[in-house]
């Protein structure tokens, strides 16, 4: 095993005896959805709601909801809180897989924090070590398996032509309603809350939407000038598919905070789950050549990282190998100084797998058709793996596409939830087609089979 593999069993040893299904990501690591007033530990988990009179309260209940502190409670006596599944799903795979919670608990973990939660009550609140913020659903662009919550463009698109025709998305025009940055509550708790959670908070990642279209993300740079943390680092979710001066200008920002030492460090962090033109067909909005241009202001002017994103979906299978390829030529052109464990790398990668809506989940696909794609996938990262290296994969990224292509492999859903994503993904890919002027067949004519039995499956079962 790696340096890193090897950290991760240590302290997934050292959890253990507190709880087979600990995860210290549900008290010290929290996503907040300012804009819909959302919580979640991570974004495995659905989010669920932070009511109003808990923040009322106490600003905290941002993060220290009623609902969490009940999960936490499951988890403090080994039972598993079902929203946790993805992370369920990995570890019963074998002992040797590495799950998120793994990982997460390895990235959190010190013993000051795990013997203050051992040692108070269940319901105490928690200042986290890591928050992940979105102001608004501000952005420019509308990926496919995105949400109108955490796009504004997608949400007009769904304010025009209605719902999509399929079972499995909860898409419609009523129910979302975000709030308006200068008239939300849960913004206004947000900055109650900040001269407290601030003198603690670890990290705290902005996210979207798009967060450099948001207001609040600048005025929080203006904080940072005027009022210091310097034990803080910032990471940001950007699609790097704005105007080039945005992005020049938050590097030039980056780089004022950091030289003058007023944040501990800045992570930023860019999706992508394909390369050409089935990134664009993807990612409605993108455009690759502004993408690669972004990236190299971005690195030219900081010297810093980039870490990229990848949502595995069944539109990333055919064609994986063709991203993993680019990966090897930026970090290659990006080489930086390499240290013991692979941690030079200026271009960094996770391969989570997509879970909803079900159309874009690989699990639907056949196996005997598509497996051959995920083998090759990992012989090739394989093949081009080194710790030592830095323009190679490493260890830890060779395990983590492992445990993808070992669930495709040896897990099923049942006959009839795979019928409904087939019957989902023609209807949805029909009807995507015909909203975005894009042509499914053309981007991914290796797909031409599938899409023709889902087309199928929709017609016998009308």
């Amino acid at each position: 095993m790696s340096n890193e593999t090897d950290r991760i069993q240590n302290v997934k040893d050292i959890t253990n005896t507190i709880s087979p299904t600990f995860c210290l990501a549900k008290w010290h690591h929290t996503t907040i959805y300012l804009h819909t007033g959302d919580t979640h530990s991570c974004y495995h988990p659905s989010p669920h709601h932070i009511p109003l009179e808990e923040i009322e309260k106490d600003p905290s209940a941002l993060h220290n909801t009623i609902e969490k502190k009940k999960e936490r409670a499951l988890m403090l006596i080994g039972e598993k809180p079902k929203g946790c599944q993805y992370c369920w799903n990995v570890e019963k795979l074998s002992d040797t897989h590495i799950s998120d919670r793994h990982e997460r608990n390895a990235g959190i973990y010190n013993q000051h924090r795990l013997e203050e939660i051992v040692n108070s009550p269940w319901d105490f609140n928690i200042n986290p070590e890591y928050i992940e913020l979105a102001f608004s659903n501000e952005c420019n662009f509308k990926c496919g398996y995105c949400h109108p919550m955490a796009s504004s463009s997608y949400d007009a698109e769904i304010k025009k032509h209605g719902p999509m025709p399929v079972k499995n998305h909860t898409l419609n025009v009523d129910w979302f309603k975000p709030y308006a940055e200068d008239e939300n509550p849960y913004i206004k708790a947000w900055w109650k809350w900040w001269p407290e959670v601030s003198k603690t908070l670890n990290i705290l990642r902005l996210t979207g939407g798009e967060p450099l279209m948001h207001k609040s993300t600048w005025s929080l740079f203006e904080r940072l000038n005027e009022d210091p943390k310097p034990q803080l680092e910032i990471n940001l979710n950007s699609n790097l598919g704005i105007k080039e001066a945005m992005v020049k200008k938050l590097a030039v920002s980056v780089k004022e905070l950091k030289d003058d030492k007023k944040i501990k460090n800045f992570k930023l962090f860019s999706s992508l789950d394909s390369w050409g033109d089935r990134a664009e067909y993807i990612r409605t909005g993108l455009k690759l050549d502004l993408w690669e241009k972004n990236l190299n202001h971005y690195i030219s002017i900081t010297n810093a990282p980039v870490s990229i994103m990848c949502t595995f979906n069944i539109l990333s299978v055919t064609s994986f190998t063709e991203f993993l390829q680019k990966i090897l030529d930026w970090r290659k052109q990006y080489q930086a100084t390499m240290n013991p464990g692979g941690y030079g790398r200026r271009i960094r990668f996770d391969t989570p797998y997509l879970k909803e809506p079900l159309q874009y989940d690989m699990m639907i696909l056949p196996k005997e058709e598509f497996l051959p794609y995920f083998d090759k996938i990992l012989d090739f990262i394989n093949d081009n793996k080194d710790d030592y290296d830095a323009t190679k994969f490493t260890e830890l990224e060779y395990q983590k596409f492992r445990r993808v292509r070992d669930y495709f492999a040896t897990s099923n859903y049942d006959e009839e939830r795979v019928k409904e994503g087939r019957i989902d993904f023609y209807n949805w890919f029909n009807e995507y087609d015909r909203r975005r002027g894009v042509n499914f067949l053309e981007t991914f004519p290796e797909m031409e089979n599938f899409y023709n039995h889902c087309k199928e499956l929709n017609k016998n079962n009308d």
